[in-house]
């Protein structure tokens, strides 16, 4: 009896998630109600506030999800590489295939970076997982150049904000104007473009980087 309480619970609250996401995803969260959203999930206002304090907690749900899942996806498809291009070739396609299928709670995680007061709740707390999810980035960086895979002139973390902002480009880029179709092989070129420049000859003869940080 027990497990069938818990699994539709689970359900239940699955339900208002995706509900949820459409409606903020289409509406924004400002003009998404939580009447709109109990009524797409078929569920009642209690219901609701009971997995969630309010309006703000479910957003902050999403959100949290967002980040989370991400950062299990990465974290499985570096697993399935052996060497840092394989790594990273593996993370981006994870990325893709996600993005594909969860388009609409990827613009909302993405949105919040951007967004306006009012566009989002007050307090919605997010950078701590971004910070999270770009330090995953930035571990691996740290380890290609200790194992002698990346260019030593070059700081480990601005490898990380390269490579990561390259990624999420081409996901907002998706959002906005769907110019080509995020796959693998998009995933290869983006590496192979990251690692090996797009010069037909190096121009930078000194460091390119001055200034480079720390690595650690």
């Amino acid at each position: 009896m027990a497990s069938t309480v818990t699994h539709t619970e689970t359900e239940t609250r699955r339900q208002i998630l995706r509900a949820a996401v459409k409606r903020f995803a289409h509406s924004g969260y400002a003009a998404a109600s939580v009447q709109q959203i109990v009524d797409d999930a078929q569920v009642s206002k209690p219901a609701l506030y009971y997995y969630f304090q309010d309006k703000a907690g479910l957003f902050q749900a999403l959100v949290n999800e967002s980040h989370d899942q991400k950062l299990e996806l990465m974290q499985s498809a570096a697993r399935r590489g052996e060497t840092l291009p394989d790594k990273l070739v593996e993370i981006l396609a994870a990325l893709f295939d996600y993005f594909s299928q969860n388009r609409e709670l990827v613009s909302i995680s993405l949105a919040t970076a951007f967004a306006a007061p009012g566009e989002v709740p007050e307090g919605l707390c997010y950078q701590e997982k971004c910070e999270r999810n770009f330090e995953f980035i930035h571990a691996l960086m740290k380890e290609g150049l200790k194992q002698g895979e990346l260019d030593s002139r070059f700081g480990s973390r601005e490898l990380a904000f390269g490579f990561y902002g390259q990624a999420n480009s081409y996901l907002m880029s998706q959002l906005l104007a769907a110019p080509y179709p995020l796959d693998r092989p998009l995933a290869e070129l983006i590496v192979g473009l990251f690692l090996g420049g797009a010069a037909a000859k190096n121009p930078l003869k000194t460091n390119p980087n001055p200034h480079k940080r720390a690595t650690a």
